[in-house]
């Protein structure tokens, strides 16, 4: 038999995940770069709720920094040449570094792609090429 305390508790636990559509959006389909940046820097209110949960995000593969990499950088548009070469400090509000258990397959440059994997927030140097990201996805995988 449900109590009333009980079917209080998971009501407004019902509640609160509908109140913020943006995590709802984020496990239904695909989000945008953008939607992981705050105005005027930092991380958005859907990316600190997602941080360790397992999300979509569409976007570029840019150009790889060298051959047989587990990573790439995923960009909200199309770029030829590297885009991602700055520190920490300077890492821009559109790009997102995607890490793979395999080495990755390049895509087309043009080519729209979606990856999935697990997001992690904060600085990160990686120990292989000393590449620097502050938002990635780890154990992704794209198509």
């Amino acid at each position: 038999m449900l109590k009333r305390r009980d079917f209080l508790k998971t009501a407004a636990a019902g509640t609160a995940a509908v109140s913020c559509p943006a995590v709802l959006r984020a496990a239904d389909g695909p989000i945008k770069l953008r939607e992981l940046y705050a105005k005027g820097g930092g991380f958005s209110e859907l990316a600190t709720e997602m941080e360790g949960k397992r999300l979509t995000v569409e976007g570029f593969m840019a150009p790889p920094l060298k051959a047989d990499m587990k990573f790439f950088v995923l960009t909200k548009m199309p770029m030829a040449v590297c885009p991602f070469c700055e520190t920490e400090a300077e890492w821009p509000a559109n790009i997102l570094a995607v890490y793979t258990k395999r080495v990755v397959d390049v895509i087309p440059f043009n080519v729209k792609i979606e990856t999935r994997g697990v997001l992690e927030l904060g600085g990160f140097t990686d120990p292989d090429t000393g590449f620097v990201s502050l938002v990635r996805l780890s154990d992704a995988t794209y198509a």
